[in-house]
């Protein structure tokens, strides 16, 4: 018999790849409260890399008819159009994410040139979500990216940032000391 499949799982693991841009970095004794905008930004801006490394991570475990390997290099594509113009904002809720910390980290990656930046941020993302993903969640992840393939990068953005906004206000959604709050 076939379980159903549960979306709020691969969800999850996506987005606490695009939320936990620096691990370890955000250790404020509250969490850092993002507004959805600001996290729209962030996801809009994550998400070619972080399904980039979706891919990589599943394309051992996915039959060749995946999503992931036939229709993911497309949308992973179409999503990055998306980043030049997600950046600004990204950016911003980025350094303050890491506004709690103290130290020459923190004024090193204030006074970095965006592309050095881009390319640290690029390179965590890939690592992290390559690092998260479990292999057994591969199928499901790829179900997940199957079902949101025709939307635009920043529709996706938004979904997954209602789903852990939802479970924000119950005090369950957060990842590492990130959540979304009300605006």
């Amino acid at each position: 018999m076939r379980r159903a499949f549960n979306t709020r799982r691969p969800a999850c693991a996506l987005a606490a790849g695009l939320l936990a841009l620096m691990p370890g970095m955000v250790r404020a004794a509250e969490p850092v409260c993002l507004a959805p905008r600001e996290f729209t930004q962030i996801a809009t801006y994550a998400l070619p890399n972080a399904l980039t490394a979706t891919a990589q991570r599943c394309s051992a475990t996915l039959p060749a008819d995946a999503f992931l390997k036939t229709g993911g290099p497309e949308m992973i594509g179409r999503y990055a159009a998306a980043k030049p113009s997600a950046w600004p904002g990204a950016k911003a809720a980025f350094l303050r994410i890491t506004e709690s910390q103290q130290g020459e980290v923190v004024n090193v990656l204030r006074n970095l040139p965006d592309p050095q930046l881009q390319q640290m941020v690029d390179a965590f993302i890939q690592g992290l979500v390559a690092q998260k993903i479990p292999a057994e969640r591969c199928s499901s992840i790829d179900h997940m990216l199957r079902l949101l393939s025709p939307l635009p990068a920043q529709s996706t953005a938004d979904i997954i940032g209602l789903a852990i906004g939802l479970g924000s206000q119950t005090g369950q959604a957060r990842i590492g000391q990130i959540r979304i709050c009300n605006p």
